[in-house]
């Protein structure tokens, strides 16, 4: 699961990307100099946190995202392109884009465009994605229909319609993951990787002055969220980066003298594990308390491979319990005698926060 950091330069997308994961990577400068920077962070949940003192495993695991901060671009001029070939193809790549926009005010670090405009800059940004997606479609189109023109299949000619119906919408600037594709479409579109089809996190990089004012700046975007897949949040990157280098209890002072009333780390990683469609089940034990990703309606089955293929291969049943039902039985075996512990079979559609034992012979 890899999220793409995109965004104008000085944006703060590396700030922000040390926010969230604890790293100190070198910000400023870096537009040019490096084609991207990586970064893993573990999703809050405090569901894992209440299980581990219960079990006191040796290793706690919890979920974790992978972000991918791509050198800021510019916009599209005369015979140039604001995002190379080589971005494009990290970008791609990822699961969800996560588009940083500059509010923050800062004399010492220009804006590539002078002026603050978060709203003028996602312009800018979305702009470049339909360029990037409509040249893909259009080089499809053409190939089909010189293809056509030798052979015609109902392939093809579904293709065909396909490619229309995503350049009709790319012209209109409506972004792909806004318009209605059935199953079949939906399957042709997976190896295309268009970036206005990727789920989108728009983020509001807030100054100073901003703390506090969250919810009034958000609700002057709510508009930008009218789209599917599309979520918006408000951090303070830079105050954010500050905080990850103080200790626990500095921290929590520190954010209530500000009045701030959650971390980036939760808004920003637990906003794009649920955007991508993520839910967590958990094993537990003495050995180890985990959190596992899979995307929201996966069989038993498929959820016991992303521990280990074998469990996928010989899966016999899965004994499941509820979180909320453990929390209220304080144990398994409590679990057991109040029937809360029930079996399932390989059409059990997991459930987020599901505590999983599988039983399998291989």
């Amino acid at each position: 699961m890899q999220v793409g950091i995109v965004g104008l330069p000085q944006s703060g997308k590396t700030t922000l990307l040390n926010a969230i994961t604890g790293q100190a990577l070198e910000t400023g400068g870096f537009t040019g100099r490096e084609s991207v920077n990586f970064g893993t962070s573990k999703v809050p949940d405090e569901r894992l946190e209440a299980l581990y003192p219960i079990f006191e495993p040796e290793r706690r695991v919890p979920a974790t995202v992978d972000f991918l901060d791509v050198a800021g671009f510019s916009k599209s001029k005369d015979g140039e392109k604001g995002i190379s070939s080589e971005l494009l193809g990290k970008m791609r790549n990822v699961d969800m884009l996560m588009a940083v926009l500059r509010c923050f005010q800062n004399d010492m670090v220009a804006h590539p465009d002078v002026t603050i405009d978060a709203k003028r800059d996602m312009e800018t940004l979305k702009a470049e994605f339909f360029i990037a997606d409509q040249d893909i479609v259009e080089n499809r189109i053409d190939k089909i229909e010189r293809s056509l023109k030798n052979k015609k299949d109902a392939d093809s000619l579904l293709h065909l319609d396909l490619m229309k119906k995503c350049l009709d919408a790319l012209e209109a600037e409506k972004p792909l993951r806004s318009v209605d594709f059935n199953p079949v479409e939906e399957k042709l579109l997976r190896g295309y990787n268009f970036l206005t089809l990727k789920p989108l996190l728009i983020v509001l990089n807030l100054g100073d002055k901003d703390i506090g004012s969250e919810e009034e700046l958000l609700a002057d975007w709510a508009s930008a969220t009218d789209a599917p897949n599309t979520r918006l949040a408000a951090v303070s990157a830079g105050i954010e980066s500050e905080i990850q280098e103080l200790e626990d209890e500095e921290a929590e002072m520190f954010r209530e003298e500000l009045g701030m009333k959650e971390s980036a780390l939760y808004t920003v990683i637990r906003g794009s594990y649920d955007l991508l469609g993520y839910i967590s089940f958990f094993t537990v034990g003495k050995d180890e308390v985990r959190a596992w990703s899979i995307a929201n309606g996966t069989l038993a089955p498929s959820a016991a491979g992303t521990i280990h293929g074998d469990i996928e291969r010989g899966f016999i049943r899965a004994e499941v319990v509820s979180y909320d039902d453990f929390m209220v039985a304080g144990s398994l075996a409590e679990c057991k005698k109040n029937g809360s512990l029930r079996l399932e079979g390989k059409d059990y559609l997991v459930l987020d926060g599901d505590i999983i034992n599988y039983r399998f012979s291989v």
